[in-house]
């Protein structure tokens, strides 16, 4: 969660004009390299956190559940969330961001929850490891089924009719098997304390592992093979470039790994720094939507200082070091009032309450 608010201040602070994903710039390309475990361990932990919750309902009450649960992510995601990053309410220019997605993804496994489990893992295994076979595939090929194209591989927009697109930044189908397979591991949190570590441990020691063969290889997994450059650091950090979107088998190995063992390091984790970030972790969904409205907020009034002139979205062209300070201004005020919803959320005993 505080990891996920380095990127987005780098996304109101930062040089516009720079590349994140620049090998030259090593500090930056690493401090997008960093934020990439973001996306797909939430991904994966809310599928495994639907096999934890499931655990003493029905099949039925679980696909219920989800699929109110995450109709309701893509409804906040297509109006709260877009007002958020833009502060424009004009509803004629949508996006799918990974709100809709982590809903959309619930939604497919509301419906994949009914097969037995060799089935969905047979599904998440054709969706993660065979989707870049279809990266030759252009949308445009595909004549009026365009928009299918975009919604499940290729980003894009979508035309909706009388002057409305809906422009589509995460892909489902890569996802919706990232999802199903945090549904599978769930299991594997049931077994005591020092085996879950062990198996957690060594599973995502094998995903990195894979990924480092495969990578090196240049045979499959990513659009973009690494290429050697004019120096080892550089060179190194073309091994990691890979493609979030959609986010490729590799990016997809070389996340979920290092996520997997982290998984495993940090479940004794205590002390005054585990208890504040465990903070941000109680209330995600409310963290994800205040922190995005704190640090736009900062932007515009941090423009307005500067330039005298309202802007919604300022370009302030802070360096590496200045979005650091940012960020870290930004946990220290999220802090309080996300321990204030915590205990608020606690206390409540409304069902709606699980899904805030």
């Amino acid at each position: 969660m505080a990891v996920m608010a380095l990127d987005h201040t780098r996304d109101f602070f930062g040089t516009s004009g720079f590349n994140p994903r620049d090998v030259m710039e090593p500090a930056l390309f690493l401090t997008r390299w960093l934020t990439h475990l973001c996306a797909p361990t939430f991904i994966l932990l809310a599928g495994l956190s639907a096999f934890l919750y499931g655990r003493e309902r029905s099949v039925q009450e679980l696909s219920r559940f989800l699929l109110i649960r995450g109709s309701w992510l893509i409804l906040i995601d297509l109006t709260l969330i877009k007002f958020v990053w833009s502060f424009d309410v004009d509803l004629y220019r949508l996006s799918v961001g990974v709100i809709f997605v982590i809903g959309a993804s619930m939604v497919a496994l509301a419906a994949l929850i009914w097969l037995p489990r060799w089935a969905i893992a047979g599904v998440a295994f054709i969706m993660l490891g065979g989707h870049n076979l279809l990266d030759g595939v252009r949308a445009e090929q595909l004549g009026e089924g365009s928009w299918a194209w975009h919604v499940l591989h290729e980003p894009g927009l979508v035309p909706l009719g009388d002057g409305a697109n809906l422009y589509v930044l995460y892909p489902l189908m890569p996802w919706i098997g990232v999802m199903a397979v945090g549904y599978l591991l769930g299991p594997v949190m049931q077994l005591d304390g020092a085996a879950r570590q062990r198996v957690l441990f060594r599973l995502g020691a094998a995903v990195t592992l894979g990924f480092i063969v495969l990578r090196a290889t240049n045979l499959y997994g990513d659009p973009a093979p690494w290429i050697a450059q004019e120096t080892w650091l550089s060179t190194l950090l073309s091994f990691l470039n890979c493609e979030k979107y959609p986010p490729s088998l590799l990016y997809l190995m070389m996340t979920l790994g290092p996520a997997l063992m982290l998984l495993a390091c940090f479940e004794h984790a205590r002390g005054a720094i585990a208890r504040l970030l465990a903070t941000f972790g109680q209330v995600p969904f409310f963290y994800y939507v205040v922190h995005i409205y704190l640090i736009h907020a900062l932007a515009v009034a941090t423009g307005f200082a500067v330039t005298g002139t309202f802007t919604r979205t300022p370009a302030i062209g802070l360096s590496l070091p200045g979005v650091y300070v940012v960020w870290f201004l930004a946990l220290v005020l999220l802090y309080p009032i996300c321990r204030w919803f915590a205990v608020l959320k606690e206390s409540g005993r409304g069902w709606w309450w699980s899904y805030l």
